[in-house]
């Protein structure tokens, strides 16, 4: 009897996890909605895990699939957990800031989930309200989008700004989340026993789901669902085929895959006509598809650059960053776009599963490919025996389903809940083809023996304190995000000030720190502002304590995490203030931090800008135009760097090359009012603009 009712609790709390995934969030918090998705994961994980223990407990059999595909995930855990442990900033790569999607510990919840599914959902008939349950949700999820798209403020529920903002992540994931669910509809109706009324709810979500990939206008997601309703309709009409020759003429339907067909020829129009077609429902919504994110080429390019420093185990787990900052191509300072994003730091790469091998090194990389081939292996065979035996619908449409969302992941950096139902399904998909082969399962009985009996307890209470303790450590950690977004949104320094304090009891990380740093500056900033004359004793001590908990917080950031250049250029930037307002003696110090973070992003002419802004404030003329013309020699278009130059040549007395740098700069932005005035100030008597005022003016946004 207890057994029963700890199994029926683990398989609602995994149901729900599965289910909500892309619906669940906190509204009217600052917590984002994808930490919140993570907060469902792992309460409903821990559940699952210590209700099923204790029925275990209680009946003394552990019964687990026979799966080599299991085996190669836990192979990937181990890979995650070799690759972190030989961090000497471990703490960035086991959990990150916030449970980041590639840290160890997420990937860890991740393929716990699939070992669960593939356990407590190998019943045929839980698998199916999975299935269902999974239609419903993103039925609801469509919806409440195309919706929002009509009624943007009304639906923000507080967490959502613009109207690309969704519950799923992405503009371009809720796209892929939408191809998904109408290829879920597209199963159902194709292979399982519907009514009229079901099967036509089926197919205005499937035409829902095109409208909103229409909207999001992302081609990637037409040719995928594309391809994947292409093999449904060949695989319909092998079935088809087997069933006419099996059957008399009189006896057979006509089983003409239609409704894959009408969807073929959908994707196909979008595909063919996108120039022509692809924009008509972004314009009128007013949602344009604007995310950037590296090239698979470029991607490849960082990888090779990682396996060649790092060849074993990579730069570790959630280190893409990193990554990316060190061997990104020089040539993406001078695409046309280059301008927007040449100093954004990308934490993933041209796809979620690419940047999971460009930091996990050949181990990880053996180990997912290991991973992925069983699978494909494993869900190849199960389709030709589905054709075989005219069954198992279940096992076929959980793995094409795995499938879709693998490829969306590898091609896409998809976010969590895309990863996580693409490890859910597969881990459903191994359950059930388990459970449905001789000799497919492993069982384990110890109450017959007092020494496995002991042992297996053992091991039982072990894993649900453990479990329990990691839940706990969880939330702990995510009462810090509250804190944290409110100290962001403050408007009182005071506020800010105690929030920042309180996410940091509960959770330290480089994040946090620079962001203590950065409000003890605006701290020190209000009080400088104040005539000097004026300040009293308070005053005073409250000064020098602001400068010392700034720079304080920036070089705990850098203890954190050392390959992070932005906790260098944080801690540069601070004492480059500080000189500023007359602290003596930190010039060199600001020269130092800011190397440090150019050494860690070389191909930033961002940070040797500003190493010349710091040389010519220092009166060091010679290093602030060696600085100012590596910036150039990095980013040619670079206006910013042309004005310090100039600067540097009037200070030298050199106008003609002043006037020289003026006029290419003006030649990159011909159209700006306050660079053809500096170009004429040479011309005539008048005193020449401060580099401030150009740099706020400028048309480049500084990165």
């Amino acid at each position: 009897m207890k057994t029963n009712i700890f199994d029926r609790i683990s398989f609602v709390s995994l149901f729900l996890v599965i289910v909500l995934l892309p619906v669940f969030f906190l509204p009217f918090t600052n917590i984002p909605i994808e930490t919140s998705k993570g907060l469902l994961l792992v309460v409903g994980l821990t559940v699952s895990v210590i209700c099923w223990g204790l029925a275990r407990f209680f009946d003394g059999k552990i019964t687990l699939p026979r799966s080599a595909t299991l085996l190669a995930g836990g192979g990937v855990v181990l890979a995650f957990l070799l690759s972190a442990s030989f961090m000497k900033d471990s703490e960035v790569a086991f959990f990150g800031t916030m449970f980041d999607v590639g840290t160890f510990w997420f990937i860890f919840a991740a393929f716990l989930l699939m070992f669960m599914s593939s356990i407590i959902l190998r019943d045929p008939k839980k698998a199916k309200i999975v299935l269902f349950g999974s239609i419903l949700s993103g039925a609801v999820l469509l919806v409440f989008q195309a919706v929002r798209l009509l009624l943007p403020d009304i639906l923000s529920l507080g967490v959502l700004a613009s109207k690309s903002d969704n519950l799923l992540g992405s503009w371009n994931a809720l796209g892929i989340f939408a191809g998904f669910s109408a290829l879920m509809s597209l199963l159902i109706v194709e292979f399982f026993p519907t009514t009229k009324v079901e099967k036509r709810l089926l197919q205005a979500l499937a035409v829902l789901s095109m409208i909103v990939i229409a909207a999001v206008n992302f081609q990637f997601v037409w040719q995928l669902l594309g391809i994947f309703a292409l093999i449904i309709f060949v695989y319909k009409i092998s079935i088809s085929l087997k069933e006419k020759n099996t059957e008399s003429a009189s006896n057979t339907k006509d089983n003409f895959p239609v409704f894959s067909f009408v969807i073929i020829m959908v994707t196909l129009l979008f595909f063919m006509s996108a120039r022509f077609i692809g924009g008509i429902l972004p314009n009128y919504l007013e949602v344009p598809n604007i995310e950037v994110n590296p090239s698979f080429n470029a991607t490849m390019g960082v990888t090779k650059s990682v396996l060649t420093e790092h060849p074993m185990f990579g730069m570790g787990p959630n280190k893409f960053g990193a990554a990316w900052a060190m061997y990104k191509p020089i040539n993406i300072n001078n695409t046309i776009n280059g301008n927007e994003y040449w100093g954004t730091t990308f934490n993933s790469s041209s796809g979620l599963i690419p940047t999971f091998a460009a930091t996990t090194g050949a181990v990880g990389i053996l180990t997912l490919l290991t991973f992925f081939i069983l699978l494909i292996v494993a869900g190849v065979k199960s389709i030709f025996s589905s054709i075989k035996n005219g069954s198992n619908w279940e096992t076929m449409a959980f793995f094409v389903l795995s499938l879709y969302l693998f490829v969306s992941c590898f091609f896409y950096s998809a976010g969590a809940v895309v990863f996580l139902l693409a490890l859910a399904f597969a881990g459903i998909f191994i359950g059930l083809s388990s459970s449905l082969h001789h000799k497919g399962e492993i069982s384990f009985s110890y109450l017959n023996d007092h020494r496995k009996s002991f042992f297996s307890i053992l091991f039982i209470v072990i894993m649900l304190i453990a479990a329990a303790a990691v839940s706990f450590k969880y939330i702990e950690r995510l009462v810090s995000v509250s804190y944290f977004s409110k100290a962001v949104t403050a408007s009182d320094i005071s506020l800010a000030e105690s929030s920042i304090s309180k996410a940091l009891t509960f959770h330290q990380n480089d994040l946090y720190l620079r962001t203590y740093a950065q409000v003890y500056l605006v701290k020190l900033n209000s009080i400088v502002a104040k005539d000097a004359t004026t300040l009293s004793d308070e005053d005073k001590a409250t000064l020098q304590s602001s400068l010392e908990q700034a720079v304080s917080g920036a070089q705990l950031a850098i203890n954190y995490d050392p390959t992070n250049y932005l906790n260098h250029q944080a801690l540069g930037s601070i004492y480059q203030r500080l000189a500023s307002v007359g602290v003596k003696d930190v010039y060199s110090k600001s020269i130092e931090s800011y190397a440090k973070a150019s050494a860690l992003n070389p191909k930033n002419p961002g940070i040797k800008l500003n190493m010349a802004s710091v040389s010519m404030a220092d009166k060091k003329v010679k290093e602030a135009k060696e600085y100012a013309s590596a910036a150039v020699a990095l980013k040619p278009d670079y206006i910013d760097a042309y004005i310090i130059l100039s600067q540097i040549a009037k200070e030298e007395g050199d106008n003609a090359a002043a006037l020289s740098y003026a006029q290419t700069a003006l030649s990159i932005s011909p159209t700006n009012k306050d660079l053809i005035k500096y170009a004429d100030s040479f011309k005539v008597s008048t005193p020449a603009p401060t580099s401030d005022s150009i740099k706020a003016s400028t048309t480049t946004k500084k990165k």
